[in-house]
């Protein structure tokens, strides 16, 4: 039942803030690209670097991890390496990054209990670090579109999976939205703004369309 008197204007504690969250990139390289058929991978790239302008904009600590680099898989995104030109990428030979001591150091030096999870091949170096760290108490959001699977079944079933052990699925306008979440907010608008007419689609275009019309500040 609804405690009447303990309703108030707040927001729940479930949602992500720029205080409790960590963004994790795991593998968004050339060769996983090539195997990914979950969806269209200009889009997934897309999707991508906006979740991690999102980051950088809420100041918000990120972990970037590639596997095999050097031996199979290539380099990180060259665009999500700009975004952040001064974050050393760790690159493992675990398929599980939870599995890689270095990651994980890296995870616990941010102190935050939220993981935002992004990254290819959503059935296995996405679901393997979830699943990990939702064992360990971690509250794991995956980041459905900046993330993709060697076909569509692979990439829901993954999903499917992690929900069932407790993640929440979520789209990167939704995580950039949701640390908004007050247009009020001007430290963070103008930056939200560009991020969403850069990277935002049709959203993106109303956006432009609405500063124009109405007015610089008009609202997203």
């Amino acid at each position: 039942m609804i405690d009447f008197a303990q309703v108030k204007a707040a927001p729940s504690p479930d949602l992500l803030t720029p205080e409790n969250a960590v963004v994790l990139f795991v593998d968004h390289q050339p060769r996983m690209f090539f195997g990914t058929g979950s969806g269209d991978r200009t889009s997934i790239v897309n999707s991508t670097i906006g979740l991690a302008k999102t980051a950088r904009a809420f100041d918000v600590p990120v972990v970037l991890s590639t596997v095999a680099a050097e031996s199979f898989s290539g380099p990180i995104l060259p665009q999500l390496a700009d975004v952040f030109p001064e974050q050393e990428v760790i690159d493992r030979s675990t398929m599980n990054a939870w599995e890689d001591p270095a990651f994980v150091a890296a995870v616990k030096a941010t102190g935050r209990g939220k993981i935002i999870l992004a990254g290819l091949w959503t059935e296995v170096c996405l679901v393997l670090p979830a699943l990990s760290a939702l064992g360990q108490g971690y509250e794991v959001y995956v980041v459905a579109d900046a993330s993709g699977g060697v076909s569509p079944a692979a990439h829901e079933h993954a999903l499917q999976r992690m929900v069932a052990a407790g993640a929440v699925p979520v789209t990167w306008v939704q995580v950039l939205l949701e640390l908004q979440r007050d247009w009020a907010r001007q430290e963070t608008y103008g930056a939200v703004m560009d991020i969403v007419k850069e990277h935002g689609g049709a959203y993106g275009l109303g956006v432009v369309y609405a500063q124009a019309v109405i007015g610089a500040h008009a609202a997203g």
